[in-house]
């Protein structure tokens, strides 16, 4: 169980040890947390919720995901808290402790992965899974060991493209966040510095990222309100909420409607409307992936980078009213949903503090291009952190 001293990260603290004691393994010496998702021989997967360990028996093997980063070399902590059922992006649940931001004590976490990303900001491992790292290093030496990608030199970005209009939605000053980024690849990538050099002025470019999904990709005209015509700028993706109760039904709803577990209210109703919803417009999910991601590929070409905020304002405080959250989510979703409807690939790189809150910026590449853009976060964070450092 959760405690004071480990900021409530943990549901369950143990040492896993690599199955090879060599030195000279990608991750040795390194310690990473579990996320409560992932099966770990012989202990019940709690899945964020007691019911769900109750009711299914002890793994009978170890994910490939630890056991990749367990023979990578690096030694498991214990298993972190997560939301019940990975159904919310608060990072609280009722069952367990909600763990405790570091950055901001009085503000949600995050979620789903709240306790993995605790771990990690505070001090108490160097990754975790689902995959956080506490610099850009570590994080790129991780998904090597996970995806199975070969070393590569230094990268430049053909195209690092500003998503104008998600920047605009931030409640952050675009000072704070986009100029930290525009400075750092001005003077890594114009020509004079000792990294792989290109023409700044070529590689930063501009776009509206709502105006090329209205362009782009018609399916979505399905999910937006028809009453808002101007939804397409502002709204990306309706798409994947019917997908995701889609899909969280066919995986989950006969558990659900058989053990009714006991869940956290705002969370239940959410969980509940996943399990009795249609199917209604879960057709369409499929050719707006696959046009937003061709629109995106195109737009970004082979090398290229769309810069965005992650998220459009300051976490919500704990315990804040339902409504305020399901504003919240709603927003948060439609810079979220980017990555996840085209399948690209995104990196949060964190910025530091501004009003006392932590503050950051995502970068996504084309999916595919996983180890392009863990090698580019690596060479742009020392230029980042200088900048955020003169703020």
């Amino acid at each position: 169980m959760a405690t004071d001293t480990d900021h409530g990260a943990f549901v369950e603290k143990f040492l896993l040890r690599p199955p090879s004691s060599s030195h000279d393994l990608p991750l040795s010496g390194l310690t990473f947390a579990v996320k409560d998702i992932f099966d770990v021989a012989g202990r019940e997967t709690g899945f964020g919720n007691p019911d769900w360990a109750r009711t299914h028996p002890a793994a009978e093997s170890t994910a490939p995901a630890v056991s990749a980063i367990l023979s990578g070399g690096a030694t498991s902590i214990g298993i972190t808290v997560m939301d019940e059922m990975a159904y919310c992006m608060n990072g609280e649940n009722k069952h367990y402790g909600t763990p405790r931001n570091p950055c901001a004590p009085d503000r949600v976490p995050g979620g789903s992965s709240s306790g993995s990303a605790v771990a990690v900001a505070a001090g108490l491992a160097d990754f975790s899974l689902g995959w956080l790292a506490r610099d850009p290093a570590i994080l790129n030496r991780v998904g090597r060991v996970l995806l199975q990608l070969p070393d590569t030199g230094p990268v430049v970005p053909t195209r690092l493209i500003i998503a104008e209009d998600r920047f605009h939605l931030s409640s952050v000053p675009r000072s704070r966040v986009k100029q930290v980024l525009v400075d750092s690849v001005e003077k890594l990538f114009d020509g004079t510095s000792l990294v792989i050099s290109a023409n700044a002025g070529h590689v930063i470019k501009h776009a509206n990222i709502g105006d090329v999904v209205k362009d782009k990709v018609p399916s979505l005209n399905s999910f937006l309100d028809k009453g808002n015509p101007s939804g397409a700028h502002y709204t990306v993706i309706g798409s994947p909420i019917n997908r995701r109760s889609y899909e969280f039904k066919s995986n989950h709803g006969e558990w659900v409607r058989t053990v009714r577990p006991n869940l956290d209210p705002g969370l239940g109703e959410r969980i509940w409307a996943a399990v009795r919803s249609t199917d209604e417009n879960v057709d369409v999910c499929h050719p707006v992936m696959t046009e937003l991601r061709a629109a995106l590929t195109d737009l970004l070409g082979d090398f290229g980078v769309l810069a965005m905020p992650t998220v459009p304002g300051d976490p919500p405080k704990l315990q804040t009213d339902p409504t305020t959250l399901h504003n919240f989510r709603a927003r948060a979703f439609s810079f979220l949903s980017i990555a996840v409807v085209s399948g690209f690939y995104q990196v949060t790189i964190p910025l530091g503090m501004y009003g006392n809150l932590p503050v950051s910026v995502s970068l996504l590449a084309k999916h595919g291009s996983d180890g392009f853009l863990l090698n580019l976060v690596e060479t742009l964070y020392d230029t980042l952190k200088e900048y955020v450092g003169k703020l």
